[in-house]
């Protein structure tokens, strides 16, 4: 007989639907009328990724797909399995498919830590028809998954679940007798049922977990937020996927806040990634970026700022190294915008990789020996300092075989609008130089 402690099954995996019925969220690809739906109420399996943040039901799902279309259900972990394992899996489906005449569903966990012969591995056998593959991924699967997988499969998007999905999940726990919690006659107010719908953050698993252990710890069979919150005080339960899909999506949208000029979104979106645990040094050395790419030259003062709120993180640590931080964003927000030094590194970059190595002009070249001197290095070069303004108008600075370019295009906004002035003046100068040349 196994044992009390052997036989537990934490609430959420108990409370997993048994049937599509019971299944709740992603109507987006469940709807009546949804592909997905129609194939699976018509037994037609297909091989497929299921893509979406934790706690979204992929794994239920798929095990739902399974029984619906009577097939054979195998698990296997990325995290856990190799080559060897699949090939045992693949096996089993050969059996069941030879012996009974049976489908059988194989499903990968977290599918984007296989490598790329793991995941060649699965073809033959989709292509053949002897597994139906299901993948669960929480990671793009355009970037963790290969071509040839991806052409044999068919990405469906989970979406994290709203809070109503959350307090239906909820309140089936608490109502089921067999399952659930229903045993327990808990008392829970609304207000602690609102809070929990809040804090799973769009995972089904956590906001079951929590109100599992709630229910252990609750005196009297009462659940009230005061509860939740000594539940809730050691840690932020923020969803952060450090290096994942969601981490970037977050980074991206700070960075766009900042460029599109928007404080406000700009500061969210930095408390986001600070609340989930994300190192604020990370943070620091993108707003750098954002500094040098998008205010550039119209504010100067940017980069600046961005550098001693680096540097305060480094001395004031955290929390209050963060406040630094948040000073920059939201002065690069408000600052005047400009690309025109990353396009213009862009482009010359572009020439540099398809010029060649062309030679620098003798008379830019330095000539500290008698060589050198004997040589022309140096020759013919004017002096900048030493001419009328400062400015050696007509002078080549480019190779002698290469036209000049403009890459700098000062925008008409900012510091940039007296750059673009003094640019064209000089400018002008060289035009009256040649003309006198010519």
């Amino acid at each position: 007989m196994p044992t009390q402690e052997n036989s537990y099954r934490p609430l959420a995996d108990r409370m997993r639907p048994i049937e599509l019925s019971e299944y709740i969220g992603q109507s987006h690809i469940l709807g009546n009328e949804k592909p997905l739906r129609q194939a699976i109420d018509q037994g037609r399996l297909h091989s497929m990724v299921f893509w979406g943040p934790p706690g979204t039901g992929k794994t239920t799902l798929a095990k739902l797909i399974a029984r619906s279309c009577d097939a054979q259900f195998i698990t296997v972990s990325a995290v856990l399995s190799g080559v060897k394992d699949i090939r045992a899996a693949i096996e089993k489906a050969k059996y069941y498919r030879d012996i009974y005449n049976k489908d059988t569903v194989l499903f990968v966990d977290e599918v984007h830590r296989f490598n790329k012969s793991q995941q060649d591995a699965f073809l033959p056998f989709v292509e053949d028809g002897t597994i139906t593959f299901i993948g669960a991924t929480t990671e793009n699967p355009s970037f963790e998954l290969n071509n040839a997988l991806l052409s044999r499969v068919r990405v469906y998007v989970l979406k994290s679940l709203d809070e109503d999905n959350i307090k239906q999940i909820i309140k089936q726990a608490l109502n089921d007798n067999d399952r659930g919690l229903g045993g327990l006659n808990l008392n829970i107010d609304d207000d602690a049922i609102e809070q929990l719908s809040s804090v799973a953050d769009g995972d089904a698993r956590r906001a079951l977990n929590l109100l599992e252990i709630a229910s252990d710890l609750a005196e009297k069979c009462s659940i009230d937020t005061q509860l939740l919150n000594e539940i809730l005080k050691d840690g932020s339960l923020r969803r952060f996927d450090k290096g994942g899909e969601a981490f970037y999506d977050q980074i991206s949208a700070l960075h766009k806040s900042v460029r599109g000029s928007n404080p406000d979104a700009a500061l969210y979106w930095f408390t986001r990634m600070i609340d989930g645990g994300c190192d604020p040094f990370y943070i620091a050395r993108r707003v750098v970026r954002m500094a040098s790419e998008d205010i550039g030259n119209a504010d100067p003062r940017g980069i600046r700022l961005a550098l001693d709120a680096w540097e305060t993180q480094e001395r004031l640590g955290s929390p209050e190294g963060e406040l630094a931080i948040a000073q920059a964003i939201v002065y690069l927000a408000c600052a005047a915008k400009s690309n025109a030094v990353y396009t213009a590194y862009k482009t010359a970059m572009q020439d540099a990789k398809e010029s060649g190595s062309k030679e620098v002009p003798l008379h830019l070249r330095n000539a500290p020996t008698k060589l050198m001197k004997s040589l022309d290095y140096g020759k013919g070069y004017r002096y900048a300092h030493n001419e009328e303004s400062g400015y050696a108008a007509g002078e080549h600075y480019f190779p002698d075989d290469m036209a000049a370019k403009e890459y700098y295009y000062p925008v008409n906004r900012g510091l940039e609008i007296k750059i673009a002035e003094k640019l064209a003046s000089l400018r002008e100068l060289d035009k009256k130089s040649k003309q006198i040349k010519n």
